[in-house]
């Protein structure tokens, strides 16, 4: 209530017993802290929290793990890593697991969650169902806003070509989330040599001046952004490149010719969205 501003952060720490998985506004790093965000709506971190801890059984009710089971034990929500012993080893490898998860390379946590919300949904449990629902759609949203923020965070260049009509596209170049230049082009098909040189001027002329430049912390206001932005670039909408900064740092650009000449070809075939990473 106080700073409606703030961002959340997942949180697993390590102390002298055990690692541990909060949320919090202070993402201060120590060693061996890993942390995930920012993160704009707590809820639905609290959400996906729970359902990650209650969907492993690693809600424990006694945090300090003083080698005593706790209350949540006994009513099936721990699986008793709190009195130490093989509980405490299971309890690591649910951990590992959880950071694969918030990392995007391992999603066994949410199929497990996933197969618990189909149980229960057969077992005419439509509460419980409900509940581990909205747990799989609060983590969802968090994976989808970790690639959000990667993406803010890399700042990369961003050549995007739209159609306006059949004589006529849009080209935007952008930095991160910055729009640097956008322009109407005319274009006569098949000849698109003059089209070419045109675009690939341009992306030379905007992204040179932009070399080496230091990204800058990430505001609350460039994260929303850039989820215009991501959610933009995968729509069918448009088609477009990431531009290289060795392709602009080079004598010769025929990296950057050959992939604005394939974006080029891509777009006026009228294909789905495409990005190019040469």
């Amino acid at each position: 209530m106080k700073n409606p501003q703030a961002y959340t952060y997942i949180v697993i720490g390590t102390d002298d017993k055990m690692r541990s998985l909060e949320i919090t506004y202070d993402p201060a790093v120590q060693e061996g802290n890993q942390i995930w965000g920012p993160y704009t709506s707590r809820s639905t971190v609290e959400r996906a929290v729970q359902g990650i801890k209650e969907s492993s059984r690693i809600l424990c009710s006694n945090p300090s793990f003083k080698n005593s089971l706790c209350l949540n034990h006994s009513l099936g929500l721990c699986i008793g890593m709190c009195a130490g012993g093989e509980a405490a080893d299971q309890y690591n490898t649910i951990i590992d697991s959880v950071i694969a998860l918030l990392n995007g390379t391992d999603a066994s946590l949410l199929e497990q969650m996933e197969q618990q919300m189909t149980e229960a949904a057969e077992q005419y449990d439509f509460e419980t169902a409900a509940k581990y629902r909205d747990y799989i759609g609060a983590i969802s949203f968090l994976n989808h806003k970790e690639k959000v923020i990667e993406f803010a965070a890399e700042n990369q260049n961003i050549a995007i070509l739209e159609a306006m009509d059949e004589q006529t596209l849009k080209l935007l170049l952008l930095k991160g989330n910055r729009i640097l230049m956008h322009t109407k082009l005319e274009y006569d098909q098949p000849d698109i040599t003059h089209l070419q040189a045109v675009i690939t001027s341009a992306i030379m002329d905007a992204f040179r001046g932009e070399l080496n430049q230091a990204p800058a912390a990430i505001s609350h206001h460039e994260i929303d952004e850039a989820q215009i932005i991501y959610s933009y670039l995968k729509s069918s909408s448009c088609s477009y490149i990431i531009v290289q900064e060795d392709w602009l740092a080079a004598e010769s650009p025929s990296r950057l010719d050959t992939a604005v000449d394939e974006l080029l070809r891509i777009f006026l075939n009228a294909a789905p969205t495409h990005s190019y990473n040469f």
